[in-house]
């Protein structure tokens, strides 16, 4: 019985000793510093230009009155020639919105007398009313402005030319950007003497369009007879990418 004892904490000993043998050669390997693989990192840009197919256009149509309904009611009678002329004009209503509406009162204030200032009289109302609207149709772009204009719009606003569809161009200022990446990788490793290994990582900076052509739109006064000049340019759509190589010695 005293031998049977005696052979089972023998075991349970050696068992023991080989979990904490185990454990210590983990702590070590964990501890052990890993060889880092050799890698080199470069970036590429790329651009493609485009013709704009669109343009934003925002204007106001702003009237006052000496109340608010009377400022609202010409305000609207007003807005609604200029939309019926935009419709007829092939404006689809998918490409008209309201962006901004608003109602102010007009005051006057009175000069200080006797060190005593007299609260702001009001006077007036004043409404305004902005339109956005999505051009698709650039040559009648200039026709549309003047129209608009003698109509009723009578506060400047802009024009932003952009690309309903600009993939194209985005994936070739993509192509271009990776091809300039790895242009640079090879020179640098050849100049090293080493050779470019694998792909390890691929990453896109967000697609940064230049800044598009823009004007501002006159009041009626200063509007020509003729329809109003557009110039349009081009759109710049430009992408960066970052990659990550191995080298192989």
């Amino acid at each position: 019985m005293r031998l049977a004892l005696s052979s089972s904490r023998l075991v349970l000993a050696t068992l023991f000793a080989g979990v904490l043998a185990a454990a210590a050669a983990s702590q070590v390997s964990a501890q052990e510093p890993r060889s880092r693989e050799p890698v080199i990192s470069v970036s590429g840009e790329g651009e493609a230009s485009l013709a704009p197919d669109m343009a934003i256009l925002t204007f106001s149509v702003v009237r006052n009155g000496k109340t608010a309904e009377a400022a609202l009611s010409a305000n609207s009678a007003a807005m609604k020639e200029v939309l019926a002329a935009l419709k007829t004009d092939g404006i689809a209503d998918r490409d008209i919105q309201t962006s901004n509406f608003s109602i102010y009162p007009q005051y006057r204030h009175s000069e200080p007398k006797n060190g005593i200032i007299d609260p702001p009289e009001i006077i007036g109302y004043e409404v305004a009313n902005t339109l956005t609207l999505r051009v698709r149709d650039l040559q009648a772009l200039g026709g549309l402005i003047d129209r608009s204009v003698k109509l009723g719009v009578n506060q400047g606003g802009q024009i932003d030319f952009t690309n309903d569809d600009p993939d194209k161009a985005v994936t070739e200022a993509r192509k271009a950007a990776v091809a300039e990446a790895l242009a640079k990788a090879k020179t640098l490793t050849e100049a090293a003497g080493v050779k470019l290994g694998r792909i390890i990582e691929i990453s896109e900076n967000a697609i940064r369009p230049m800044p598009q052509p823009m004007m501002r739109m006159a009041a009626a006064k200063d509007m020509a007879a003729e329809a109003v000049p557009i110039a349009s340019g081009e759109n710049t759509y430009r992408v960066t990418v970052n990659m990550t190589f191995a080298l192989e010695q």
